[in-house]
């Protein structure tokens, strides 16, 4: 299950992909709604995390824009340290009960 992240802050949003990929996940990641919206259109991701930095206002464009565009989940994240274990604990589940869905 292919998965977008979109972050405001580039060391978390690194450190979250990086940690998905390690585990197994396809995932990629980007810093501003515009990237998100480029990569969403495409229709090539089920799930979509967005980082707890961004507003409300666009957070809700967003989530509405990718059910338009395939996404099967969007995952609201507000990461609290250590990063890792907060992607495998909070992330990852859902991710995979996404994918077990198919």
């Amino acid at each position: 299950m292919r998965t977008l992240v979109l972050g405001r802050s580039p060391a978390r949003l690194t450190e979250v992909v990086a940690t998905l990929r390690t585990d197994g996940f396809d995932a990629e990641g980007v810093s501003t709604p515009d990237e998100a919206r480029e990569r969403l259109a495409a229709e090539e991701f089920g799930v979509l995390i967005i980082g707890g930095a961004v507003d409300p206002e666009t957070r809700a464009a967003l989530k509405e824009f990718a059910a338009a565009h395939r996404v099967r989940r969007v995952i609201d994240g507000a990461l609290t340290a250590p990063y890792d274990a907060y992607v495998r604990r909070e992330f990852e589940p859902l991710i995979r009960e996404t994918a077990a869905g198919e």
